[in-house]
């Protein structure tokens, strides 16, 4: 596992994803493209801690620059299987089967990163970073995610965005799970967003 740990973080990704990304969101600065990078090294640990179950996307620019890796076929095959120890295939969520196959995988996305970045998935004090990179980076498209449950989702957030906002804390939850949306608690408990996933 350490091994495929250290050769995402070290793997250097092709040149042409940043200037995608910055194609479509070219209010994006050189900083920020990093992030997404970032992004991406962190999805893809996501998945390698997946135990080959599907991990939902929970970031619309890191979705871009995930497509654009893929068109680098030979070279997105053999950074798979040294990564991730199998191929990982692309299921855009409107291909998924069900609509609780793409919500089982935005827990197990939210779960992973919480646990890599240390964070309690049921009362988080902040965003993991793959799920806070679509509001921090002003993504017009993107899925906003926030702490604080009571705010009205549907807000734009105070960002000028159009995207769709969901409960980070809520994510996290299972049907069984008790509280109010208030308190921290799983009420509601509500999917959250994603752009597919990979298995």
């Amino acid at each position: 596992m350490k091994k495929r740990s250290s050769f995402i973080n070290a793997y250097e990704f092709p040149h042409s994803i940043k200037n995608k990304v910055s194609q479509i969101y070219p209010h994006l600065h050189h900083s920020d493209l990093e992030q997404v990078l970032r992004g991406l090294r962190d999805y893809f640990h996501l998945i390698s801690l997946s135990r080959s179950e599907m991990v939902a996307m929970p970031s619309q620019v890191v979705d871009v620059a995930w497509h654009e890796f893929i068109l680098f076929t030979k070279e997105y095959a053999q950074f798979c299987s040294k990564a991730v120890g199998h191929f990982v295939h692309h299921t855009p969520a409107e291909a998924m089967k069900s609509e609780s196959r793409a919500q089982l995988g935005i827990k197990k996305a939210w779960r992973i990163s919480c646990h890599r970045e240390q964070i309690n998935p049921f009362k988080p004090k902040r965003l993991p970073l793959i799920f806070a990179l679509d509001g921090r980076l002003n993504i017009e498209d993107g899925f906003l995610y926030e702490l604080n449950c009571m705010r009205s989702t549907s807000s734009n957030n105070g960002t000028g965005s159009s995207a769709t906002g969901f409960c980070g804390s809520h994510i996290g939850c299972s049907s069984g799970c008790a509280g109010s949306a208030g308190d921290g608690g799983c009420a509601g408990d509500s999917g959250g967003g994603g752009c597919g996933g990979g298995d």
